[in-house]
């Protein structure tokens, strides 16, 4: 689920605001309100806007609760466009709540909305900070609606009306937020770099830090400005929440549990903080936890989104016909501009599954059908929430339990790599040797397992692939050594053939000669690829000669 965790970790980047007004006691009220939302503390937020209205209805107040609506984990479009009317109801000018309903249209994918946004920021006559702020924050808050450059023009003309006085550090934060969709990490890390004397919290900046070092894959900045972060406020919710997807990229799932538990303890009971948690857990493979929790919330939560969640668990549980129904209900009720790359490959896991036990052949073949080309469009994109093809392998039957590696044969210099392995996870030199000793022990079950494992830490190093296929071949496994073969062949990088020429010839043979009594033109394409690469290779000619008699 790296999508969930790549996710996860860009809402934590994305900061509160922070505006000062002439009345001190509504500052600070105000100020309340916004530490909330940028601490995850969603409930909290709510019921201070929702005070602050009840004491003044004031335009400005109903749009700050109407964005809090759009800063949760998951946006709630209704709430919050709810607010922003009755915001323009108060004062039919507030450029605040034409920009929020600008921002929802934003969200729901109408890209005219960035045209909408420039208007108001015209009309305002730019002389607003706050109003120019917002605009920018609009246009970076949604990953893929979004114009940063747009953003970073208001952002610079935001911090010369408020340099003034005091330039809150939250413009800052939002700058650093525009340069990370643009892809700029140095521009992005001096915005933050600046926004950190200012800042009150400082955990708030260093949290940001290590998620851009984390978007980055620098892992071990990422890690010591988190715990920066922890050490400067260990209250402070999303700093764990960033934590534990380093541990979870780091397959370190005790500690991401512990770190999912102390993000709890930080955060709030809002229902929707509560979804965000859920999907941590299943991004840390803790199945249990994610559904007690999405079991507790569901019928609190009107988003759709629930329904996925929950087709994931199902999923994850071998449920398919449940998984099924609830990725359909989600489609059906979700905005169009919501349904994923991911959610289609989903989609195509769960038509795998559902062809396991369907009897029709016809039926069978359509399902098959199916699952590829969903899985397709997902990998396509390039989507990385779950590994696409390692899905596939389990589906068909190739994992491997702990037990059966137990079972099976073993000798002193496993036991000892197993124990280096336990005790560091990320130790790819130790993975190797064990995996390699298990196949020299012929303990299949244990050397798929270890490869396994090898993918996921260093998921662009193809021999891993090459030699899980390899194992679920001795395995009697053909399906799942396919599909790890030609994972082989589509991580070796372009300046890699060449130096791997007899190994890529080798698993184009092995693909052909697993297809040739199923698929007679996709064996009779792969034999030909491998003869291009060697051909001299005697068993891909005596195979080609056969399937082209």
């Amino acid at each position: 689920m790296k999508d969930i965790m790549i996710m996860n970790v860009k809402k934590i980047a994305f900061g509160a605001a922070v505006v000062f007004f002439s009345n001190f006691t509504i500052a600070q009220t105000l100020q309340d309100g916004i530490n909330s939302i940028d601490s995850d503390k969603f409930a909290q937020a709510k019921n201070n806007f929702t005070q602050m209205i009840a004491k003044e209805p004031k335009a400005e107040n109903y749009f700050y609760l109407g964005n809090t609506y759009l800063r949760q984990s998951e946006p709630d479009f209704a709430q919050a466009t709810e607010n922003f009317n009755k915001g323009l109801a108060a004062d039919n000018k507030s450029y605040l709540n034409k920009l929020g309903l600008a921002t929802v249209k934003l969200g729901k994918g109408d890209k005219s909305a960035i045209a909408e946004i420039q208007k108001i920021v015209t009309d305002s006559r730019e002389k607003d900070a706050e109003v120019l702020f917002r605009a920018a924050e609009a246009l970076t808050l949604f990953e893929k609606n979004n114009s940063p450059d747009l953003a970073i023009q208001f952002l610079n003309k935001a911090i010369e009306r408020a340099a003034k006085k005091e330039v809150p550090a939250n413009y800052y934060y939002t700058l650093g937020d525009a340069y990370r969709l643009k892809r700029i990490p140095g521009d992005a890390m001096s915005a933050y770099d600046k926004a950190l004397p200012l800042a009150k919290n400082k955990a708030s900046v260093y949290t940001r830090i290590g998620t851009l070092w984390m978007a980055a894959q620098q892992w071990q900045q990422a890690k010591t400005s988190i715990e920066k972060a922890i050490s400067t406020d260990p209250t402070y919710a999303p700093a764990y929440k960033a934590l534990a997807a380093y541990n979870i990229k780091y397959q370190e799932n005790a500690k991401a549990t512990q770190d999912l538990i102390n993000y709890t303890k930080y955060a709030d009971e809002d229902p929707y903080t509560q979804l965000e948690i859920a999907k941590l857990y299943f991004t840390n493979e803790d199945y249990a936890n994610s559904k007690l929790i999405l079991d507790k919330i569901f019928d609190k939560i009107n988003d759709p989104i629930k329904f996925k969640l929950r087709a994931y668990v199902n999923y994850a549980d071998g449920q398919y016909a449940e998984a099924k129904q609830n990725m359909d209900t989600f489609v059906s009720q979700a905005e169009k501009s919501r349904v994923q790359p991911a959610d289609q490959g989903l989609q195509g896991l769960i038509a795998a599954g559902l062809a396991k036990t369907e009897t029709d052949a016809a039926k069978k073949t359509a399902l098959m059908t199916e699952a590829q080309q969903k899985v397709a469009i997902a990998k396509a994109a390039k989507d990385e929430t779950m590994k696409w093809d390692m899905e596939l392998v389990k589906i068909a039957g190739g994992g491997a339990s702990q037990s059966a590696v137990d079972a099976g044969p073993t000798n002193p210099q496993i036991e000892a790599l197993k124990k280096q392995v336990a005790a560091n996870a990320q130790d790819s030199d130790a993975l190797y040797k064990l995996a390699t000793a298990y196949q020299d022990v012929k303990n299949w079950n244990g050397a798929i397992l270890t490869w396994q494992k090898m993918s996921t830490l260093l998921p662009d190093w193809a021999p891993a692939y090459y030699s899980l296929g390899y194992a679920y071949q001795q395995a009697t496994n053909n399906d799942a050594a396919k599909i790890a073969y030609e994972k082989y062949i589509t991580t070796v990088k372009p300046a890699e053939v060449e130096a791997n020429k007899q190994t890529l010839a080798y698993a184009y043979f092995a693909v052909a000669y697993l297809s040739k009594d199923s698929d007679v033109a996709k064996a009779k394409d792969y034999v030909a690829k491998s003869l291009q690469l060697d051909p001299t290779y005697q068993d891909a000619v005596k195979l080609n000669t056969e399937i082209n008699k």
